[in-house]
């Protein structure tokens, strides 16, 4: 028989025990994955504190002309940053060691510390050399840290200032000019890397590159810069001798189409903005329009002769000496009587260019003027290049078809009416314009009948002989075939100023083979001289025959000149003008 009774009570005391222990385990489990969680996180918020990503700057790449003297380069610099709260712990001599190196007032700094006191980054000074940034740095100041970049150069000044353009100064990003439409070419790209810093701030060690800079590419424009360098001073002189408001000079190589000189006045120093004001960064050459005036002449001529109505023989009465049309009559200077189509243009006729404009489908002329590219884009890729005014009529008066003839009504850039005065150089066929050297061909187009072109341009030599408007355009060595223009300028309230005038001359050289096309305006002269041939056509024959001179062209001419050997070029520092 089994006996029964009640437990010891040290078998409930351990049964609890173990339900006691069982239950604890998870708890504790969760303590633990608790603590060590809490531990990833203190770590990776210290990692966060001391690890950083630093961006590398990419070398943007160089732009340089022709022959590869550079006209914009970049070079390192530094620029130093603090974090306003780090910095505010540093002792007195430090921070007036710091506003030294920084050529500010310790006061200044303070002030400055204040106001970002509440900010964990700020700039001390942008763009240092490294040298003078790594002083700063060598004194150990908590929070002042440095970020490399790089610093846009530009060689040539304000020579080629318009042209080449500008970066802006935070992002070295392009702002105007070539380095604007080139952007994206030059800029390469940004690396990364991973840095470990101190509580100060201060990098203490590098730990790994993520990405690699990639450079930028280099860009060659199709400019000479001797060529460039030569047609700047000529147009700055002759824009002070006049007091004019501006002028633009245009040089293009006939035989590839490429811009040998483009240059403005007002200009600026690229490296120095601190004085720049948005008149001086206006590319003229491509973004102010002016009405072509006589200058398109020899195109109302071309288009004589393309029609058949008009031969080189044919002459025509300019007596007495003006002509009306309409309710307005037009005037010559004198009363020529009868001249013939040459004539015409070395005179710079206005009844003799009107008269044959009126026995022409006006049309035509139109087709002519389209052809050669007056009014239409040139394709550069320039940021904001002007494309001008070609107007179209279903009807035209008379009075319209008078004026067209003779450039009113449409309005053109330097570089257009350049390019159109290439296509008389070249024999009636229209070559692209190229801004850059060594660029693939762009194409060309036959227009015209060679012997009508060849016979224009025979025409137009006779504007620069002893009795033509453009005598001053005239070159020991080398013939010279071109148009002076004299134009009215408009006034804001509509009809033409009476005494406000944009000189021009375009002309080709040398007559037989033509290698070189020159653009020159200047926009109001007003120190008396206003005439084409009197302000712009001295300017054609520096530009031009220094730059067949430099370009080792041989002389075609009775009265020739030595060529050149070698032209040393004296180019603009940072501080000249």
């Amino acid at each position: 028989m089994i006996k029964t009774g009640h437990q010891k009570p040290e078998a409930n005391w351990r049964f609890f025990l173990v339900v006691l222990i069982v239950l604890a385990l998870p708890i504790i489990l969760l303590i633990k994955i608790a603590s060590l969680q809490g531990s990833e996180f203190l770590r990776n918020q210290g990692d966060s504190r001391a690890l950083r990503s630093q961006i590398i700057p990419a070398h943007r790449g160089i732009i340089s002309d022709r022959h590869g003297v550079p006209l914009a380069v970049s070079t390192p610099v530094s620029t130093l940053t603090a974090d306003p709260q780090l910095l505010l712990s540093a002792s007195a001599n430090q921070l007036m060691l710091l506003a030294e190196a920084l050529g500010q007032s310790p006061k200044l700094l303070k002030q400055k510390l204040k106001a970002y006191r509440k900010k964990s980054f700020m700039y001390l000074s942008r763009q240092l050399p490294v040298e003078e940034a790594d002083n700063v740095l060598d004194m150990k100041i908590p929070g002042v840290n440095a970020v490399q970049e790089y610093k846009r150069f530009y060689p040539a000044g304000e020579v080629a200032a318009q042209l080449v353009g500008i970066t802006s100064k935070e992002q070295d990003r392009g702002q105007e000019g070539v380095e604007l439409a080139y952007n994206a070419w030059l800029s390469g790209e940004s690396g990364l890397r991973r840095v470990l810093q101190d509580k100060s701030g201060h990098v203490i060690e590098e730990l790994e590159v993520e990405r690699d800079a990639r450079r930028g590419k280099p860009l060659s424009l199709s400019i000479d810069l001797r060529i460039q360098y030569a047609a700047y001073r000529a147009l700055k002189t002759a824009v002070h001798e006049h007091d004019a408001a501006a002028g633009s000079i245009v040089v293009l190589d006939v035989k590839s189409g490429e811009v040998l000189a483009m240059v403005n006045q007002p200009s600026f120093n690229p490296n120095d903005r601190s004085t720049v004001s948005p008149n001086a960064l206006r590319n003229r050459a491509m973004l102010d329009l002016i009405e072509p005036g006589s200058t398109v002449k020899p195109f109302t001529i071309l288009t004589a002769l393309q029609s058949g109505i008009f031969s080189k023989d044919s002459n025509v009465d300019t007596s007495p000496g003006y002509i009306t049309v309409d309710y307005k009559t037009f005037t010559d200077i004198n009363d020529y009587g009868v001249l013939n189509l040459t004539e015409i243009l070395s005179k710079s006729s206005q009844v003799g260019t009107i008269k044959v404009a009126l026995e022409l489908d006006p049309s035509l002329t139109r087709g002519v003027f389209e052809k050669v590219g007056l009014g239409q884009s040139t394709g550069s890729g320039f940021p904001a290049e002007a494309v001008g005014n070609l107007p179209t009529f279903h009807n035209w008066d008379p009075i319209s078809q008078a004026t067209f003839a003779f450039g009113y009504g449409f309005s053109v850039t330097s570089l257009q009416l350049a390019r159109a005065y290439s296509v008389l150089a070249n024999d009636g066929i229209r070559r692209e314009i190229s801004l850059i050297a060594d660029d693939p061909p762009l194409g060309e187009e036959k227009l015209f009948d060679p012997d009508d072109v060849r016979t224009v341009r025979g025409m137009l030599e006779s504007v620069t002989g002893h009795r033509g408007t453009g005598q001053k355009a005239s070159i020991s060595g080398y013939s010279v075939a071109g148009k002076t223009g004299t134009l009215h300028k408009t006034r804001e309230s509509g009809g033409y100023a009476d005494n406000r005038y944009t000189a021009t001359f375009a002309g080709i050289a040398p007559v037989a083979r033509p290698r070189i096309v020159t653009v020159v305006v200047i926009d109001e002269p007003s120190r008396g001289k206003y005439f084409g041939g009197q302000v712009a056509a001295p300017v054609f024959a520096e530009v031009t025959g220094n730059a067949l001179r430099l370009m080792r062209v041989t002389p075609d001419s009775a009265s020739s000149m030595p060529i050149l050997s070698g032209t040393k070029i004296k180019l603009f520092s940072a501080g000249e003008s």
